[in-house]
């Protein structure tokens, strides 16, 4: 991946880890980032009438970066706690993510980790980075 190409791929990952909708124009690779109203429901949509509009005008223009999924998610942390070599900590992540909430209850785990909270991050961001690099080179390849 180029410069340009990494640092669009950082930026989408993370308005989409932000919970924006990514757009990116088929042709010129402009981005357009609007709140999901999944969830923001209740957000005033009018600071993005300029992206809306554009969208809504020339929607067929745009394709759209897909979020991961809740099972996307549950997975990369399944991974993280694979990968720990602290088992004290690697074994308490595996109890959260048996229980109720797991997302919650591992966020509270890796929130109180110290410098594995850190850890946690360049390793959610570097999934996240390469799971939106597939779809962009899935997306260069079907518009060839």
């Amino acid at each position: 991946m180029t410069s340009t190409t990494t640092d669009i791929v950082k930026e989408i990952a993370e308005q989409l880890d932000c919970g924006f909708r990514a757009f990116i124009h088929k042709t010129t690779g402009q981005l357009l980032f609007i709140p999901d109203n999944y969830n923001y429901p209740d957000i005033d949509l009018s600071s993005w009438d300029k992206e809306l509009e554009q969208l809504e005008n020339n929607f067929t223009d745009y394709h759209e970066i897909e979020k991961w999924t809740s099972s996307e998610a549950f997975e990369i942390m399944s991974e993280f706690a694979v990968h720990l070599t602290d088992k004290d900590l690697q074994s308490r992540l595996f109890d959260t993510l048996r229980k109720n909430k797991p997302f919650k209850e591992f966020k509270f785990v890796i929130d109180n980790s110290g410098d594995f909270r850190q850890q946690w991050f360049d390793f959610k961001n570097k999934w996240q980075e390469d799971f939106v690099a597939r779809q962009l080179n899935r997306l260069k390849t079907t518009d060839e």
